[in-house]
């Protein structure tokens, strides 16, 4: 079959191959590291000749197995690198874990050489652990978020899909790989080719870091209510300091009897019983992901007294704040 040849100016054949350096962390998301690894394939084969080249190494030095299951031989550990090389970390779940000493003690000493490092998934975590995204503008998974601003306040967090700040690059998970290795791609070989490699992914809709991870409140709940929509995006907003329906249902003009009857009709619940709900899940997230105080946990998701969370926790997920922290280390956070 014959290949389309993106009519961007290429650089000389004499240019030196851009090396990417994967470090797979344990049950990494297969699915951002495919993405960006298929990303320069394809660009290699547009063009034609080897523009990229990459390596996949891991702490272990020969196995890391992907939170599928899947098990990848890796081509070695964690060496010294070139100054020309760009570091990608693959988080997933449970990054916490598998962002080491050693790994962080690594990843600083190749940071200091002024190397383009990014973290795809949860691996923004990392990055901001070694202290790499102090002052800057990033991302990170959508539950992942709670957890990651009150341990890392320092970082300017966004909700977009990807960002690039300076030589820091984060991703959101899922496909927000491609979006950022397009968005490279373009840079170092012109959007023509970026849109040559899109077209053999079947990928139509490229994503820019001005695009938002997660699906509009009216797509996530299934209701296209303007209003409802509205006081659903106030909730999340505040969930430290939760707002009073009747201050919620004047903000859209209409009575907290509306109110009530617009949620009960489209939600089956009522306002104050979705706005604990949104509440306890965040608080569940940051029991599960950080090691933050359960008073402190409750303090954040709005609650005024340990007791009074703990009642509310325990009546909507059948366990206590204490019990579910006692828990997690048998299982993998969300």
């Amino acid at each position: 079959m014959s290949q389309p040849r993106p009519a961007t100016r290429m650089p000389p054949q004499t240019d030196k191959p851009r090396r990417f350096v994967f470090v797979l962390l344990e049950n990494f998301t297969l699915l951002s590291f495919a993405s960006a690894v298929e990303c320069l394939r394809i660009t290699n084969r547009m063009l034609e000749r080897e523009v990229y080249e990459w390596q996949v190494v891991g702490e272990s030095g020969e196995t890391c197995v992907s939170s599928s299951g899947a098990v990848f031989a890796l081509d070695g550990g964690l060496e010294e690198l070139g100054r020309d090389d760009t570091i990608m970390i693959c988080g997933g779940i449970g990054v916490q874990a598998a962002t080491t000493k050693k790994l962080l003690a690594w990843l600083r000493r190749e940071a200091r050489k002024g190397l383009v490092v990014g973290g795809l998934c949860t691996a923004a975590h990392t990055l901001a652990k070694a202290g790499l995204l102090d002052g800057k503008r990033a991302t990170i998974h959508w539950e992942n978020q709670d957890s990651f601003g009150e341990e890392f306040e320092e970082v300017i967090l966004t909700k977009s899909v990807f960002v690039v700040d300076g030589n820091r690059l984060t991703t959101a998970g899922g496909t927000s790989s491609l979006d950022m290795m397009l968005k490279l791609i373009a840079d170092d070989h012109g959007e023509e080719t970026a849109n040559a490699v899109a077209d053999q992914l079947i990928y139509s809709s490229i994503r820019t870091d001005q695009d938002t991870q997660r699906l509009s409140v009216p797509t996530r709940i299934g209701v296209r209510h303007p209003k409802l929509s509205q006081v659903i995006q106030q909730m999340e907003r505040n969930i430290e300091e939760p707002i009073s329906p009747s201050i919620l249902a004047r903000d859209v003009g209409m009575s907290t009897r509306q109110l009530e009857r617009l949620f009960r009709r489209y939600l089956n619940r009522s306002p104050k019983r979705y706005y604990m709900e949104l509440r306890l899940q965040k608080a569940r997230n940051l029991l599960m992901q950080t090691d933050m105080s359960v008073i402190n946990v409750a303090l954040a998701c709005g609650f005024a007294s340990p007791s009074h969370f703990s009642k509310c926790y325990r009546a909507h997920y059948q366990t206590t704040p204490y019990r579910e922290r006692g828990s997690q280390s048998t299982r993998q956070p969300a």
